[in-house]
C-alpha cells in the first residue's frame, strides 16, 4: 500500500512525504506544522482526526475512499450542513491542566454522543489561553464527542504560528491573507443550535476509566459506581466497561497499577507535548516498559535539538521514531492482553491498543507521572 502510494502520487503530480521523506509523519501532524492548513479552508482526509485542522478555524473532517476519490477528481463533495454547538470554557486553567484534560472535561460532562450532527466551535478565556499546540489537541477529540468537526476562531496566536511556514502566504499575499483570516470568527450574535459552559478553572486533570471517552473522571476521583447512573443505557455501558478493565466501584484512580505508557499519536505527539512530559521525567527514572513517539520527524529533530530525548532515554523512555504507533495497535505496537496502559491517544475503546488491552487516555505530563510511579498519579505531586 505505502509502495503503491508513493507510485500513484508520483505518476499525478501529487505532493507525497513518502517514508523516506525528511519531513514525514503523521498526517494530522505533518500539515499543520508545515502551513498547509489557513483559516477559512475546507480540508478533508481519509481519517476522523482530520478534524485536528479546526484549530485554525478550518472546517476539517474526515471522509471515506470512495469520496476521496470524488474529491481528487473534482475539488468538491456533498456534505449535508450541519448544525452548529459552543462549548464555552471559562476561567483559566489551574498548573498541570492541560488542552488534554479540557476535552476529556467536555466529553465527560456531553457524552460521546454530545455533539452528533453539529460542528463545535469552542470559545471561552480557558481556550483562547491554550496555545496552537493545545488547541489542535483540543479539537482532534471533537470525534470523539460525536461531533464532525470541532473549530477554534483564527487570532493573533493562529497567525503567529503560521507566520514564515513553508506553505504559509508570502509578500503581498500575506496581508490579504490575514484581512481575511480576522474576518473569519464568528458574530457576536452568531446563533448556535446548542450551547455547553464550563468552568476551566474546576478542571482538574483527567483519566478515564471505561472503554468510551466520557467515562473519564479526575485524577482526585473514584471508580464510579454504575447504579449511580440516571440514564439507563449508560448505566449499562459503565457495567460492561468497568468488568472490561477489572476495575472495582469506589476504587481510587490513583491505586490503579499501570503496566506501559505510550505517549505519542496525532492528539499529542508535537513539540510541545514532549516538553510537558519531559518536565515530569527530568532526573527520574520508568518503572514500567514506556515509549515516545514523535508526531513528526520535524517534531523529532526539534525535540533532539533540545536535547529532550535525552532526558527521556536516561529515565527509561524508548524513544522511538515518527508514526502511530501503539495508538493503533500497528507496527507490534501492541499492548499484551490483560495489561494496563496509560496512552496519551484518543481512543480507549476495547482492543484498540491490541486484543484484550486496557487503555486509560491521559494527557503527556500524567502519562509521563504514571510512567514514573508504575500508576495512575496526579502530575500536580510532580511539579
Amino acid at each position: 500500500m505505502v509502495e503503491n502510494l508513493e507510485k500513484n502520487a508520483k505518476e499525478t503530480g501529487i505532493r507525497h512525504y513518502g517514508m523516506h521523506h525528511p519531513q514525514q509523519g503523521i498526517m494530522h501532524v505533518v500539515a499543520p506544522e508545515l502551513g498547509f492548513l489557513h483559516p477559512g479552508m475546507v480540508v478533508t482526509g481519509s481519517d476522523s482526526h482530520i478534524a485536528t485542522n479546526g484549530a485554525f478555524g478550518a472546517f476539517g473532517f474526515g471522509v471515506g475512499a470512495s469520496q476521496v476519490k470524488h474529491i481528487l477528481a473534482t475539488q468538491t463533495v456533498w456534505f449535508r450542513r450541519p448544525k452548529v454547538m459552543r462549548v464555552n470554557v471559562t476561567g483559566s486553567l489551574k498548573v498541570g491542566v492541560s488542552a488534554k484534560d479540557v476535552i476529556l472535561a467536555i466529553i465527560e460532562k456531553i457524552g460521546i454522543a454530545g455533539g452528533n450532527g453539529h460542528v463545535i466551535e469552542y470559545c471561552g478565556s480557558a481556550i483562547t489561553g491554550l496555545s496552537m499546540e493545545g488547541r489542535m489537541t483540543l479539537c482532534n477529540m471533537s470525534i470523539e464527542a460525536g461531533a464532525r468537526a470541532g473549530m477554534v476562531a483564527p487570532d493573533d496566536k493562529t497567525i503567529e504560528y503560521l507566520r514564515g511556514l513553508p506553505f504559509a502566504p508570502t509578500a503581498e499575499h500575506w496581508d490579504n491573507a490575514v484581512a481575511f483570516w480576522k474576518s473569519i470568527p464568528s458574530d457576536s450574535g452568531a446563533h448556535f443550535d446548542k450551547e455547553v459552559t464550563l468552568d476551566g478553572s474546576l478542571i482538574e486533570p483527567m483519566v478515564t476509566w471505561g472503554t468510551c471517552q466520557d467515562e473519564a473522571c479526575g485524577i482526585t476521583a473514584k471508580v464510579p459506581d454504575p447504579a449511580t447512573f440516571s440514564d439507563p443505557a449508560r448505566r449499562g455501558r459503565a457495567e460492561k466497561a468497568i468488568s472490561y478493565m477489572g476495575l472495582k466501584p469506589g476504587t481510587s484512580i490513583t491505586e490503579i497499577k499501570i503496566d506501559r505508557v505510550f505517549i505519542g499519536s496525532c492528539t499529542n505527539a508535537r513539540l510541545e507535548d514532549l516538553r510537558e512530559a519531559s518536565k515530569i521525567a527530568k532526573g527520574k527514572q520508568v518503572v514500567i516498559p514506556s515509549i515516545i513517539v514523535p508526531g513528526s520527524q520535524t517534531v523529532k529533530e526539534a525535540a533532539e535539538r533540545e536535547g529532550l530525548h535525552e532526558i527521556f532515554i536516561k529515565a527509561g523512555f524508548e524513544w522511538r521514531s515518527p508514526g502511530c504507533s501503539m495508538c493503533t495497535g500497528s507496527n507490534g505496537d501492541r499492548v499484551p492482553s490483560g495489561e494496563r496502559c496509560a496512552s496519551t491517544s484518543n481512543r480507549n475503546f476495547e482492543g484498540r491498543q491490541g486484543r484484550g488491552s486496557l487503555t486509560h487516555l491521559v494527557s503527556p505530563a500524567m502519562a509521563a507521572a504514571a510512567a514514573i510511579s508504575g500508576r495512575l498519579a496526579d502530575v500536580r505531586d510532580f511539579i
